[in-house]
């Protein structure tokens, strides 16, 4: 049981691992393979990664949210409370730990208000939470894996790098806001936030958490490349293990692996003459599409992996990567987070929140990709 459970859960790691295997009898290991490996994606991600799992074990985003709440007086603005959070908090603690935290806390909040509440907002708020998680995530380098990756490899500043998806990020805001004032039009109630207080969680060290704050910091200036990433990767993993050693336990290693695996494939590929010029081929002049499109059927992390091998235009790798992530629920593996919290809190309403999902992922799809050709870039 264990077994079928890891091979749902890892399914992507999976893959990428046999596909590492099998391209290496076609490119036998040598001194190049080492070469792959981006250890500069890696280091950072790893290092980002233990400091969101460290503020979230002690609370942080948790009473964060708690604090906004205290100030809505409406479901409207509840609604744009709990959605916001995943949109402008997946742009600093990545669209995964965005979904991890705050879809849960809002199931809680939502039980807290009464069964009639929760009956008819959990489906499409979290629905929305995840679409905004995945688009608010498209903004910042470190809204999500294959941000961080191709930004390195782009070679873009920062801001300019913001500057490419603003447009997107602008529109996805007043696409979601106008989705929170259609579901709520007719709700007019108050909330009490005596009911929203319940169940506190704990308070934390703040020692710890302002360990990470500085943390977080450093992981910044590694992005932008004022420190370097090997010094931040060795602080932050001495920090974490000798003041706070059980966040190492949940850090996702399997990502890690992933690009890994994914490094040696895409190295061993661009090495077979015929295969890498027919991809180069493809994919030139056409890279937003592809990447779409190829984002629709291996999520959009492997798909900036794959892609990101066979062209120079990572401007354009970025965007269609971004907002390939909406579609199907495996365009983004993030989407799976919220998907998985849907069967175990509300298992009979499966069918019909993947149907939701499903139907508002096409719709913002379509108005993205409509931006992007009225644009051009």
């Amino acid at each position: 049981m264990k077994f079928k459970q890891f091979i749902r859960q890892e399914s992507v790691l999976i893959v990428a691992i046999i596909l590492a295997v099998l391209s290496a009898f076609l490119v036998h290991p040598d001194k190049e393979y080492i070469d792959y490996i981006d250890f500069r994606t890696l280091g950072i991600l790893f290092s980002l990664m233990t400091v969101m799992a460290g503020l979230k074990r002690h609370g942080v985003f948790d009473r964060m949210g708690r604090a906004l709440l205290k100030h809505t007086g409406g479901t409207l603005q509840l609604v744009l409370v709990l959605v916001g959070l995943c949109f402008f908090g997946s742009m600093f603690i990545t669209n995964d730990v965005a979904l991890l935290t705050f879809v849960p806390f809002t199931f809680a909040i939502l039980g807290n208000l009464g069964e009639q509440m929760q009956h008819r907002l959990a489906l499409p708020v979290v629905c929305m939470q995840t679409v905004a998680a995945n688009l608010g995530s498209m903004l910042t380098p470190i809204g999500n894996p294959q941000n961080l990756y191709l930004y390195s490899r782009s070679k873009i500043s920062i801001m300019e790098f913001a500057g490419l998806m603003l447009p997107y990020t602008l529109v996805s805001a007043v696409l979601l806001v106008g989705w929170a004032v259609l579901l709520c039009r007719r709700q007019k109630e108050k909330i009490s936030f005596t009911a929203i207080a319940q169940h506190q969680s704990g308070q934390g060290n703040n020692k710890i958490v302002v360990l990470y704050g500085i943390l977080f910091a450093c992981c910044l200036l590694a992005v932008i490349h004022i420190v370097p990433y090997s010094i931040v990767f060795g602080v932050v993993l001495f920090c974490v293990f000798c003041g706070d050693r059980k966040t190492l336990s949940a850090v996702d290693y399997s990502l890690l692996l992933t690009f890994v695996a994914f490094f040696i494939f895409i190295g061993n590929l661009g090495r077979i003459t015929i295969f890498s010029s027919w991809l180069r081929e493809i994919i030139s002049g056409q890279e937003v599409l592809v990447a779409v499109m190829a984002s629709q059927v291996t999520s959009n992390v492997p798909a900036a992996l794959l892609l990101s091998g066979f062209t120079q235009n990572m401007e354009a790798l970025i965007i269609g990567t971004n907002l390939g992530g909406l579609g199907t629920l495996i365009a983004s593996m993030a989407s799976l987070i919220s998907y998985r919290q849907i069967v175990g809190q509300m298992p009979h309403s499966k069918g019909k929140y993947f149907g939701i999902f499903t139907a508002s992922n096409i719709i913002f799809l379509i108005i993205l990709l409509a931006v992007w050709v009225l644009t051009g870039r």
